[in-house]
């Protein structure tokens, strides 16, 4: 009973996954279902045709300059089936070639098919729908901060954690070749890596122009052959689209890392071999202390919190409580995400966790997963 309780308050599907945390045994055994898939070609070379210049990405294989034959970003839509072949993960993230974000999916998985998506929420789906075997999606940055989006879609989908990846992020400044730094009249980019090397652009002192994506910003420039533009990106940005390095770490922060989080339709087994890190997600009622007493259950443990982000209930974004001799007080309804250090396999992270649903009104578990010790 205690175990269904539990259950139906963390948001498992089923009592199977549910004892991986608490018995460190086997679960469920896994669909056999073909993957659902499209053709994309990340990472793979075929012949030029018509006398294309090819560049090479940091696998030594060759992209085209034919920025064409490209694989576009998946959308919803673009649902199609064929057979899984079983040769390589699939990876889908937000963004095209050469992003951030396949850089952190390469890093978790060298050998990686990546998927390119045109939203956060497209990358999720494409788990869901066995168009890819996992996502990886940017949770926080260590100048821009948390990326609040991709918390509220990890409520609304049922996706688990299933791993971290911290990926160091080198701006550079990429244009056409022989296009030199006094003849550029813009500079393009996402807004954040724009904000991220601002020093280094205001000394520039040219107009800056906002993308969604930097590597959809590369594939821009190289496309469209503008030699007034140069574009804030990663180094093998400049590889996949055929655009040279003009400067090298033009970040204002030396040490600016992103954390990625890397998503599965199953959760793992938790393990105490090596350090494990939990994300758990709950609300609380309102009252003096109650934040306070939901925290105090893992310091009473000696489990080390790395993380705490609210974000409003948009279902709920208001709570009306009569706390005052004067009438009914109104507050904003908060989520709480954390993350702590230590594996479910763990008493004291199980202890921690019961504890903390005796006055959580929702508790759910993210996922448990190794951490990235790695730079």
């Amino acid at each position: 009973m205690m175990a269904s309780k539990y259950v139906a308050s963390s948001g498992w599907r089923s009592e199977c996954e549910y004892s991986w945390w608490f018995r460190n045994q086997p679960s469920c055994s896994k669909s056999n279902s073909a993957f659902v898939t499209f053709r994309l070609c990340s990472g793979q070379s075929s012949d030029v045709e018509g006398g294309k210049v090819a560049a090479t990405n940091n696998h030594g294989r060759k992209f085209h300059k034919d920025l064409t034959s490209l694989p576009k970003p998946l959308t919803v839509a673009d649902l199609s089936v064929t057979p899984n072949d079983s040769s390589k993960v699939r990876i889908s993230f937000k963004g095209i070639l050469g992003s951030f974000s396949e850089d952190a999916a390469l890093k978790a998985y060298p050998n990686c098919e990546t998927v390119p998506c045109d939203e956060f929420e497209d990358a999720f789906k494409a788990v869901e729908l066995w168009l890819a075997e996992k996502a990886v999606l940017p949770i926080e940055n260590s100048s821009g901060g948390s990326i609040h989006r991709n918390y509220d879609l990890l409520l609304r989908h049922r996706l688990h954690i299933v791993g971290e990846v911290q990926l160091p992020i080198n701006l550079c400044l990429l244009a056409l070749p022989g296009v030199r730094m006094e003849q550029l009249k813009r500079v393009l980019s996402h807004p954040q890596a724009l904000a991220l090397s601002d020093v280094f652009l205001s000394k520039l002192a040219v107009p800056r122009e906002n993308l969604d994506d930097a590597a959809r910003a590369a594939q821009y420039v190289a496309s469209n052959g503008l030699r007034d533009a140069a574009v804030v990106a990663s180094s093998r940005a400049g590889e996949v689209y055929g655009l040279n390095v003009l400067a090298e770490k033009i970040q204002d922060d030396s040490e600016n890392i992103t954390r990625f989080l890397v998503l599965a339709r199953d959760p793992i087994i938790p393990r105490t071999d090596k350090p494990f890190k939990t994300s758990i997600v709950f609300t609380l009622e309102e009252g003096p202390g109650v934040l306070f007493k939901a925290l105090a259950v893992f310091a009473l443990r000696d489990i080390n919190l790395t993380k705490i982000e609210s974000r409003p209930q948009r279902k709920r974004p208001l709570r009306v409580v009569d706390d005052s001799n004067t009438g009914a007080a109104k507050y904003f309804d908060y989520l709480f995400y954390i993350d702590f250090e230590a594996s479910m396999a763990e008493p004291r992270a199980q202890n921690a966790l019961g504890h903390l649903q005796e006055f959580a009104t929702f508790l759910r578990v993210l996922g448990c997963y190794p951490m990235d010790t790695t730079l």
